[in-house]
């Protein structure tokens, strides 16, 4: 089996060297104040197609012959690989077929077609449309640019820890998201020859823990879908696998309401957009600050193509976490005046309503009374508190919704 070297990766950051973005690494004050360790973050959604996957795609175009370059290459993904594969094989000339699942969103199908690809819509998984990749590749006799299980192209992502213990040399630690283990792969091979000392932490989402249970020896369960589809891999990649267990000293599991709350604290405290694979470092520290306290620790932001609806649900399941959005139910009189008499309250108590609803038919209250639903927004849970004693104080009995997990950023 083939594997990756340094010698590998630092060739790789040569051949990359001017054609992809060498991005900043920059501390984090914010969320190292939070989260008790200092925090170092590598913008790698900040390239071109907003990913690190440029650099694997495009290490491996680079070492094609000749003959491979005019017969074209094959790709098979359903995002970030596709567009990196796409970008750069336009910017080499390259003819670059893509194969795509069938429930792709339509705005990453016409993002790569953008880039001149042929798309091609095929199967129900990516594991299906990526066999009918390697079945267009033999029959017209293209290079197969796989997304992860290719020496080419983990050298190619493993550019990024030269350019991070560079920038940064006296890390502890890097949390890495892992999917098919491309990233954290290459990454962990330089990292072993540039500071041997540094621990290499390799991160999944629970609903998709293929690397872990390999690494481990375990059998946890799966789910069919994530916030962080760009880690949603079902079978990790072997080359991959090997320089994991070689080379990287642990892997831990988070869930969807980590990832989703690192999302929101990346916008909210460093003003950057990612996906839910680019938040699954952040989302580690969360989950596990124990495992990270007082060490210094490097965070890959892998990359930032978050649909624009799912973005904002996620927003708006932050703060109700943060507390800044509650819902209330609330008894009141059915009597004229009395809604007024509570939004009157409800508005003194600095409350901001967003919807409300009146419901009469379906209570079990007596006729004489209702049941008035708020949704509102508040400064924070000392706020809310402020507001459920006031109405307490009035008179109200009120229920209020708690809605989805919290954590503080400081669990256990």
């Amino acid at each position: 089996m083939e594997s990756v070297t340094f010698d590998d990766v630092a060739q790789a950051a040569e051949r990359l060297h001017g054609s992809v973005l060498e991005t900043p690494c920059v501390p984090s004050y914010t969320l190292s104040q939070v989260l008790g360790c200092e925090v170092f973050l590598k913008f790698e959604n900040l390239q071109f197609t907003a990913s690190f996957k440029e650099r694997g795609a495009l290490n491996k175009l680079l070492q094609l012959t000749p003959h491979e370059r005019a017969a074209g290459v094959v790709a098979a993904s359903a995002g970030n690989h596709a567009q990196g594969v796409a970008f750069h094989a336009q910017r080499l000339g390259v003819p670059a077929v893509i194969v795509m699942p069938r429930f792709t969103p339509s705005i990453k199908v016409e993002n790569t077609r953008a880039y001149g690809a042929q798309i091609v819509l095929e199967g129900e998984t990516l594991t299906e449309a990526r066999a009918h990749a390697q079945r267009l590749a033999r029959e017209r006799a293209m290079a197969f640019v796989h997304p992860y299980d290719d020496p080419a192209v983990i050298a190619g992502q493993g550019s990024i820890a030269i350019e991070m213990l560079r920038q940064v040399p006296a890390l502890d630690a890097l949390a890495i998201s892992v999917g098919g283990g491309g990233l954290i792969a290459g990454i962990a091979a330089a990292a072993a020859r540039l500071q041997p000392g540094l621990e290499v932490v390799g991160v999944q989402t629970d609903r998709f823990p293929a690397m872990y249970n390999a690494f481990h020896g375990s059998d946890c369960p799966g789910g069919v879908s994530t916030v962080a589809e760009g880690i949603a891999v079902q079978e990790p990649g072997q080359i991959t696998r090997e320089l994991i267990a070689r080379h990287v000293a642990d892997m831990l599991l988070v869930d969807e309401g980590d990832i989703e709350q690192a999302i929101v604290m990346l916008l909210e405290i460093e003003k950057t957009v990612v996906e839910g694979a680019g938040a699954a470092g952040l989302a580690a520290l969360l989950r596990h600050p124990r495992r990270f306290a007082g060490r210094r620790v490097g965070l890959v932001l892998s990359g930032g193509n978050i649909d624009p609806l799912m973005l904002a649900g996620i927003i708006r399941r932050g703060m109700v976490r943060a507390g800044r959005l509650s819902r209330l139910r609330i008894d009141i009189s059915d009597r004229p005046g009395s809604l007024a008499n509570l939004t009157a309250l409800l508005g003194r108590a600095g409350a901001n309503i967003e919807e409300i609803t009146h419901q009469r038919a379906f209570s079990s209250l007596s006729v004489e009374r209702t049941e008035v639903e708020i949704v509102i927004h508040t400064r924070g849970p000392a706020h809310v508190k402020e507001i459920l004693d006031a109405l307490s104080e009035a008179g109200y009995r009120v229920e209020r919704f708690q809605g989805v997990a919290r954590h503080d950023g400081i669990a256990s």
